[in-house]
């Protein structure tokens, strides 16, 4: 098992990163959280979690120790799998999921693309009891300087998460036009995120 790469980030995308560790290039699922903690072309270390399954071998990435075991709480749940695991930390940040399974707000854990009242309910039910003993969420959030592709960014992460592209575009733009171009691509995908 690999507990965690520590290398140059050779690539940097909203749902991906690789990672050269000596000359190898390890390409990690990430979410929104730690994708916005990245230094571009930096040195960099993500704790991992790798997932087999009969046709994919997947490694995931975490910028910290908190995400890596929300992420890994949330997909020991039924009906949870990485890709919603991954959703759900992109859409909110670890101290926002663990509030919202403490005080038990399927509301908040509803809005996220995908998740149904009864997954929400299934999360909260199975998960609030070892949230209250305490995540040790230690997740900072590190925004980055908006540039001309950020659209395009977001639009690019929006389609790996499940959107269709058509939609995704229109969701883009109308965000854009009403809280104006000045928005980060994380800020783009979840208000995208929270309006599907």
């Amino acid at each position: 098992m690999i507990a965690y790469l520590d290398g140059r980030l050779a690539q940097k995308d909203p749902t991906f990163v690789i990672i050269d560790v000596g000359g190898v290039g390890y390409e990690l699922r990430i979410s929104l959280n730690t994708f916005t903690q990245l230094p571009e072309g930096e040195r960099c270390r993500l704790y991992t979690h790798q997932h087999i399954k009969e046709d994919a071998h997947t490694l995931y990435g975490f910028a910290t120790l908190a995400e890596k075991s929300a992420f890994l709480h949330l997909i020991s749940i039924s009906g949870v799998g990485p890709n919603t695991g991954l959703m759900i930390l992109s859409s909110l940040t670890v101290q926002e999921v663990q509030q919202a399974i403490v005080r038990e707000d399927v509301r908040t854990i509803q809005q996220v693309k995908g998740i149904g009242a009864k997954t929400a309910q299934r999360i909260i039910l199975e998960l609030r009891d070892k949230f209250r003993k305490g995540l040790g969420a230690d997740t900072v959030s590190v925004s980055f300087g908006a540039h001309n592709t950020s659209r395009e960014e977001a639009l690019s992460a929006l389609v790996t998460l499940g959107f269709a592209k058509n939609v995704a575009e229109k969701t883009l733009d109308t965000i854009i036009k009403r809280e104006g171009a000045g928005l980060t691509v994380e800020e783009m995908i979840k208000l995208a995120l929270k309006s599907s």
